[in-house]
């Protein structure tokens, strides 16, 4: 088995209440006791429920509350802020998935699973962004 830590960006596990059958099947696939994710994922996955997906308040909840049982939930840290601002400034990346990065790299995740970040972007010759839908 592999014990190596991955996190996932907050686009992967929004495709498990997505209409996309082919991405939601992947998502299960990788889920496994070492997928990390943060509170900043849960709550704009509860974020995207509503506004992107238009699902019913209680279906945005359930999914967000699905997330909290289902995955390692790590908090986001001033420590981790810091980070994220290194991360910014050094790889010229948004601030949000800056703060993801960051999050990743504090929990000593080797691979963070995204659909829109560089795939193969190593950082921090740490943390390799692997986009599982190609």
């Amino acid at each position: 088995m592999n014990d190596k830590l991955a996190f996932f960006d907050s686009n992967i596990p929004v495709y498990l209440v997505d209409m996309d059958l082919v991405k939601r099947e992947k998502v299960v696939q990788l889920i496994s006791p070492n997928i990390i994710i943060s509170t900043q994922v849960v709550t704009e996955n509860i974020n995207a429920c509503l506004k992107s997906l238009k699902l019913p308040d209680e279906e945005a909840y359930d999914h967000g509350q699905a997330l909290l049982e289902e995955f390692n939930v790590v908090d986001i840290h001033p420590s981790t802020l810091q980070m994220a601002i290194k991360i910014r400034r050094k790889y010229q990346l948004s601030w949000w998935d800056s703060l993801i990065i960051a999050t990743a790299l504090e929990n000593h995740c080797e691979t963070l699973y995204s659909e829109d970040m560089q795939h193969g972007l190593v950082i921090e010759n740490t943390l390799t962004i692997i986009n599982p839908f190609l």
